[in-house]
């Protein structure tokens, strides 16, 4: 990584200045969605397909809720990545001081009113009885974790925009290993069900905060700066700061809700089909967790390129990092291809989920190569800080969704995988509409 005092910010971006921002990324984002799948697979374990639909509405409701809060990684690797490129120490630190502010207030504020987002989730989320009761006590659990899966957010989001993707790797492997052992500990060795998977995340969620805020204190000081409520509290960067916060929390509820429709229409169809969603979910969102570390390395040179006012290293890093997500994206559905039925029969000995997951398989196939080019734009747009145009194209993406449903609903299942990729067709091209005016507005440079 360039440091914060060099003037690299303009010299030619290179394959592989983006491999060593996207690799680690790539290698950390891969252990998120595994949770999920040993999650799954523990459960899955289990002669009762009630107990994977539990897990995946549980996390789904979480997802909702957290991803809500998704601006406290995209928008602090912005605002850093951009602080770095002007080479402004003090609003280096003063970004990651607001995100933690922010995440443990709201962290504490969602402990206080558990009750109301629990039942406003399951009013929400039509399970059956039995899946319910146990997504019940999955909540009861995990939601005690809010401040510290917030304050991760938080922190990943500053390494980013630092370039420091190695340490958001160490700091990722921590909490997604742990989670992932204490799992398998909790679930098959004490026999804790579904709550052995709540409290596996609890304990992992804080760990790795607490050693994440460790290292950022340490980090903090190769930059000679100090947080001081003046530079924390200076009222036009505040402005600027809630302003894309609260853009990007509209956008992430409107991208949330359309996976929160996708699980909760497939619940209507009963427990098989919400486990075979549930299943085929974690296929798609280990590719998307991989392909983020394009996207991820996107928002890094895109926001220093704004920052030192530099248009044609901008554009050079939306087409070169869009390029490699391309060969990745390719390189994931063969993945698929190969591997995918193997993966279903390992997440669950559920012969009828089997069955059901193998039937829409083609589905997770097609995804990488669709969602890539939503991701890379998204990446763009964050490193940019144009939170305005993210949020009314998700909007309008969301309604397009919602209509494709509406019109494919006789095809059942397959017409609720089909509006899904109509959503992501309609992100690309209301994103792809602003691309252009966000290239013109930085200037072109020596």
């Amino acid at each position: 990584m360039p440091s914060v005092n060099s003037a690299e910010e303009k010299t030619p971006l290179t394959h592989r200045a983006i491999l060593s921002i996207a690799l680690p990324v790539m290698l950390s984002n891969i252990s998120t969605p595994l949770i999920g799948v040993v999650d799954t697979g523990v459960v899955g374990q289990l002669p009762d397909p009630a107990y994977i639909g539990a897990v995946a509405v549980g996390s789904l409701i979480f997802s909702f809720v957290f991803w809500a809060f998704g601006f406290l990684r995209m928008g602090t690797t912005g605002f850093t990545a951009q602080a770095l490129g002007a080479r402004d120490n003090s609003e280096i630190a003063a970004s990651l001081g607001r995100a933690l502010l922010i995440a443990f207030t709201v962290g504490i504020v969602l402990i206080a009113l558990q009750w109301p987002v629990r039942e406003a989730a399951f009013v929400l989320l039509e399970g059956s009885e039995r899946v319910e009761t146990l997504a019940r006590s999955y909540f009861d659990i995990r939601i005690w974790a809010a401040p510290a899966t917030l304050v991760n957010y938080a922190l990943l989001g500053w390494f980013i925009g630092l370039g420091r993707t190695d340490i958001g790797l160490v700091l990722q492997l921590v909490l997604n290993l742990t989670n992932m052992a204490l799992d398998a500990l909790f679930v098959l060795g004490f026999g804790w069900d579904v709550r052995g998977v709540a409290f596996g995340t609890l304990i992992s969620e804080w760990g790795a905060a607490l050693i994440g805020l460790i290292i950022a204190i340490r980090y903090l000081r190769k930059f000679n700066v100090r947080w001081s409520r003046k530079n924390l509290l200076i009222l036009q960067r505040l402005k600027r700061t809630i302003a894309v916060n609260s853009d990007i929390m509209i956008r992430s509820l409107a991208l949330i809700f359309v996976f929160v429709w996708f699980m909760a229409q497939g619940a209507k169809q009963g427990n098989v089909i919400l486990a075979a969603n549930a299943v085929l979910m974690h296929l798609i969102l280990v590719s998307a967790y991989f392909l983020d570390g394009l996207a991820f390395a996107a928002e890094g040179f895109v926001g220093r390129a704004i920052g030192s006012g530099h248009r044609a290293g901008l554009t050079a890093a939306a087409k070169m990092t869009t390029l490699w997500a391309g060969g990745v994206a390719l390189f994931l559905s063969g993945t698929i291809i190969l591997f995918g039925t193997a993966f279903i029969d390992l997440l669950t000995i559920d012969e009828a989920v089997r069955n059901a997951a193998r039937t829409y398989l083609p589905w997770a196939i097609g995804a990488p190569l669709l969602g890539v080019w939503a991701f890379q734009l998204d990446g763009i747009f964050i490193g940019a800080t144009r939170s305005a145009e993210m949020r009314n194209a998700m909007l309008a993406s969301f309604l397009v969704y919602m209509a494709a449903w509406w019109v494919l609903t006789p095809l059942a299942n397959h017409g609720l995988w089909a509006a899904l990729y109509v959503n992501y067709v309609a992100r690309i091209g209301t994103l792809y509409y602003h691309y252009p005016a966000l290239v013109r507005s930085v200037p072109v440079g020596m």
